[in-house]
């Protein structure tokens, strides 16, 4: 070929990467074979624009044809000419063919679409079909108590799942003689069929692309190597799980294909509401109600944690919300160790449903609190706050 590239896409040296794509898909959309059945040349002009577009589009080959031109890619364009396909990848050509062939038609459906077929003609992968495979990884949900959570415990769970038929141990055969080459791709696991011009594989329709058949299939799983089936196992919590947090337990997931290995069963945590505690990282809350007298004159009150109970000291004059940190009485994390705090919220509780002598008694310390001895100098505060506003409002009139 000696016509220049950049002529056949119709663009000038200085065109950028898109471009060049544009001017390429326009052409390949207009000359394409299954476009122009009954136009030999349309074939030519479309091979032309494909082996301008794969030097153009790569930036060390164009660097190439620009110094040095056709001579850099004689002779069935080697070294790292078309004959390679470097240029182009598959999401360059389903983007380019996917606007014609509507995402799949004719020999380019099934499989991924254009860009496992490209990827297969261009180097893009090396395999085959559905290989057998791993088995399929599953999830459990497990609800635990805040203390299981935090100290760890083993459960026992139940779950539904395929393993290895028992019978052909996995093979889905009746004997080891009765799995032979498939004879439709001669165990390639793949058949490779023309469109247009293109030669394209995909995985063989006789044995989905694992290269081999069963002519005698086990009576009980029918050739697939697995049956459902109902377990229980025992798993191990760890210490310091959370919310959302996840157990591996590997081997029990779904059964692998034809002796491949199980996948694994994930045990995703779901921990209660607790009545007392609620959790934030590694430290535990909760609130601490007291009375009037205690948040008052101070005394030590006795609170619950998951270990037992402590004692922490409420100093006289606590005010309701203060928040006192008990150490090292929260959650060690199951990840890195850490030791967390309890965090205790004083709750000043007002009393109800006085008596007589009660109600007596209080209105008696009200009055005392009415003295300049400093007992209410919050209050006080608060309304000489108030009064002093309330003036400069007067003042402004």
């Amino acid at each position: 070929m000696s016509k220049d590239f950049y002529t056949i896409l119709g663009v000038d040296k200085s065109a950028d990467e898109k471009e060049i794509k544009k001017a390429y898909r326009r052409l390949a959309m207009k000359y394409h074979p299954d476009k122009n059945p009954d136009d030999p040349s349309a074939e030519e002009k479309f091979k032309e624009a494909t082996m301008a577009y794969e030097v153009l589009s790569d930036a060390q080959k164009r660097a190439t044809y620009d110094r040095m031109g056709h001579s850099a890619f004689e002779q069935g364009m080697n070294n790292g000419g078309f004959g390679n396909a470097g240029g182009f990848s598959a999401d360059d050509l389903n983007d380019i063919f996917g606007s014609f062939f509507g995402g799949g038609r004719g020999g380019f459906s099934g499989g991924g679409g254009f860009g496992d077929i490209f990827g297969d003609m261009f180097g893009g992968r090396s395999g085959g079909g559905r290989r057998a495979s791993k088995g399929a990884d599953l999830l459990y949900n497990l609800t635990l108590t805040l203390e299981e959570a935090v100290k760890g415990c083993k459960k026992d769970i139940r779950f539904s799942t395929s393993v290895a038929c028992e019978t052909c141990h996995g093979k889905g055969a009746k004997s080891d003689s009765d799995i032979v080459t498939c004879k439709t791709c001669g165990g390639h696991g793949q058949v490779r069929m023309q469109q247009g011009f293109f030669v394209m594989q995909q995985p063989c329709p006789e044995c989905h692309g694992s290269g081999k058949t069963i002519k005698n299939p086990c009576s009980d799983c029918h050739g697939e190597g697995k049956q459902q089936k109902s377990q229980t196992i025992e798993i191990s919590i760890p210490a310091g799980v959370d919310n959302g947090d996840r157990v591996r337990v590997s081997g029990k997931g779904e059964a692998g294909d034809h002796g491949m290995p199980n996948g694994d069963l994930y045990v995703e945590i779901a921990v209660k509401p607790h009545d007392v505690f609620t959790r934030n990282g590694a430290d535990l809350h909760m609130d601490v109600p007291v009375d009037i007298v205690t948040a008052s004159l101070g005394s030590d009150v006795e609170v619950p944690t998951l270990d037992g109970k402590i004692n922490i000291k409420i100093a006289e004059g606590t005010q309701s919300g203060k928040l006192l940190r008990v150490r090292g009485k929260g959650v060690t994390t199951v990840r890195g160790g850490m030791q967390g705090d309890l965090i205790c919220r004083i709750v000043v509780e007002t009393p109800t449903n006085l008596t007589g002598e009660q109600k007596a008694l209080l209105e008696q310390f009200a009055k005392t609190l009415h003295s300049d001895n400093g007992a209410s100098a919050k209050k006080k505060g608060f309304f000489d706050k108030l009064k002093d506003d309330v003036n400069d409002l007067l003042k402004g009139h």
